[in-house]
């Protein structure tokens, strides 16, 4: 059976209708979300109520959690100080505009979902905001899955989709006792293991515009990175008429992952 993984939706309610009509003309009728349904986005409401009303089951997002509980999850992920005050801007107006009883449904959201032996996350399975670049050291690529019990690792939040195999490998551990004189080699061989990364229905930043998710075959274990076109223009006349920056809407519309990046290496997270 086929199954469709969406994730970062942020608020594009353009983007998140196309990408669910290309789902439904395959006939897949389960999908996950990865979060972040909220945030950057003109449209908070109108997505969470469309996830809500396709009961679509879901985990929660970095940007979920932080307008539950605050901007107290620091990770240091703005590239430049002017990119962070737009984002604490993005977050107030958020939670400004969200309805208390979309904030509940936020709140209720389970921090992972897990389906036989896959685990689906936002940021990875120790937090909402840790990142599983697709370069990332492949030990702890694969420290991550092996840690969560999965074979399969679904996450987002990086808004960059992949899929990364990490093929059958093995550790060797040395250990001496106290004396320093007798050593004991233990290997451990580890089995294939697989991360996949949704990317981004509402914000892709993979150096395109059009929206991306993924479609997993249980039978044949296969993973499809699919690319969607949307309505950009819809989005980014609705983010200027909600008075969000409007960087918002020109990096949207490019496809460029920050608007600006510093080479300031004294930036300090102000959180």
């Amino acid at each position: 059976m086929k199954h469709a993984v969406i994730s970062c939706l942020h608020a594009n309610l353009s983007a998140v209708e196309a990408v669910l009509g290309d789902i439904d003309r395959q006939g897949i009728e389960t999908i996950t979300c990865l979060g972040d349904l909220v945030g950057y986005g003109p449209q908070p409401n109108e997505v969470v109520e469309l996830i809500r009303d396709r009961k679509i089951e879901t985990c929660q997002g970095c940007w979920d959690e932080d307008i539950i509980d605050g901007l107290d999850a620091c990770d240091c992920s703005y590239p430049s100080q002017l990119a962070e005050r737009r984002g604490h801007m993005a977050h107030q107006w958020t939670t400004e505009e969200l309805t208390d009883e979309n904030k509940e449904f936020l709140a209720s959201l389970p921090t992972s979902i897990r389906r036989g032996r896959s685990l689906f996350v936002h940021g990875s399975p120790n937090s909402q905001h840790e990142y599983l670049l697709p370069d990332m050291d492949a030990f702890a690529a694969l420290e991550r899955v092996e840690m969560s019990g999965a074979d399969t690792l679904f996450c987002g939040h990086t808004h960059l989709p992949y899929v990364r195999e990490l093929g059958n490998g093995s550790i060797r551990v040395n250990i001496k006792n106290a004396s320093d004189r007798e050593r004991e080699d233990i290997k451990m061989t580890l089995p294939l293991r697989r991360i996949v990364n949704a990317g981004s229905v509402g914000e892709p930043r993979h150096g395109g515009v059009n929206a991306t998710y993924v479609i997993h075959d249980d039978i044949k274990n296969d993973v499809e990175i699919r690319e969607v076109a949307y309505d950009i223009d819809r989005t980014c006349e609705a983010i200027i008429e909600a008075g969000l920056p409007n960087v918002f809407a020109w990096r949207l519309s490019n496809g460029f992952e920050f608007a600006e990046l510093a080479e300031d290496a004294s930036h300090v997270c102000e959180r």
